[in-house]
C-alpha cells in the first residue's frame, strides 16, 4: 500500500509540477517532456522503481510512428451499411494535435452525419491514442456525438509495411459490444487511410468503412 501511495503521490507531481527538464521537439514541434528523478527520497522509492516509473511516464519512439498523424486534413468518407451495396459517401475536415507533451495525440473530426435517423445532421467527433509503455500496445478512444457509447481499442505498428492495426468493441444499439478491427495505412508523409472492419449479417468481418485523409496546403 505504501509503494502505490508513493506511485500515486510522484504521478501526481508528475503532472502538477512536471519535474521538467529539458525539452525536445517531434516534427510538429511539440515538446517532449524529459523528467528529471528529484524528489525520489521523498516518494520512499528505490533507485530501480524510481528508474521504471520514469520509463514507463516518458514517451518514446513508439510515441513518435503517431507524430505523422499529427496535422489538419480533409477527409473522404466510404460507409457500407452491409457487404457489396452501394457505399454512402461524405466529407470533413480533421485535427490532429499533440497533448500531455507528446504522450498522447487528440483527434477532432467535423463533418457530415451519414444514415437514418441523423442524415444530413452535422457530425463532431473525437478521439484519443497513445502507446502505453506497460502494455506495449497502442491503445485509443472515440466519442462523437451520434450516440453515448465509446469505441475502444488497442494493437500495434509494422514497420515493414508501415500500417497500425488495432482491434476493439464498440456499442451497437439493441445489439450490445461488438468487436471491430481497424488498420491506420501510412500512405505518405500528406496523405493517410483508416480502414474499418466490423460482424456483417454473417457474423463475418467485412470492410464497412474506408477514410482518405489528405494534408491541407
Amino acid at each position: 500500500m505504501n509503494k502505490l501511495f508513493s506511485i500515486l503521490v510522484l504521478s501526481l507531481l508528475v503532472l502538477a509540477n512536471g519535474f521538467v527538464g529539458t525539452t525536445s521537439s517531434f516534427a510538429d514541434g511539440h515538446e517532449q517532456t524529459q523528467m528529471e528523478s528529484a524528489g525520489k527520497d521523498k516518494m520512499g522509492m528505490d533507485d530501480e522503481m524510481m528508474n521504471k516509473w520514469m520509463e514507463y511516464a516518458t514517451p518514446n519512439e513508439n510515441h513518435k510512428v503517431l507524430d505523422a498523424l499529427v496535422g489538419e486534413w480533409d477527409y473522404a468518407l466510404k460507409w457500407w451499411k452491409a457487404p457489396g451495396i452501394k457505399p454512402e459517401q461524405s466529407t470533413g475536415t480533421s485535427k490532429i494535435k499533440w497533448i500531455m507533451d507528446g504522450r498522447f495525440i487528440k483527434h477532432k473530426v467535423e463533418g457530415t452525419s451519414m444514415g437514418m435517423p441523423f442524415m444530413g445532421m452535422p457530425f463532431k467527433g473525437m478521439g484519443i491514442t497513445g502507446y502505453n509503455n506497460e502494455t506495449n500496445k497502442y491503445e485509443s478512444v472515440w466519442i462523437d456525438n451520434m450516440g453515448t457509447g465509446m469505441v475502444k481499442g488497442s494493437g500495434s505498428y509494422d514497420a515493414e509495411t508501415k500500417t497500425l492495426t488495432e482491434i476493439g468493441t464498440f456499442s451497437c444499439l439493441g445489439e450490445g459490444d461488438k468487436k471491430y478491427h481497424a488498420v491506420i495505412i501510412y500512405t505518405n508523409i500528406d496523405s493517410f487511410m483508416y480502414q474499418w472492419y466490423m460482424p456483417g449479417p454473417d457474423k463475418k468481418q467485412y470492410l464497412a468503412m474506408v477514410i482518405n485523409y489528405t494534408r491541407k496546403k
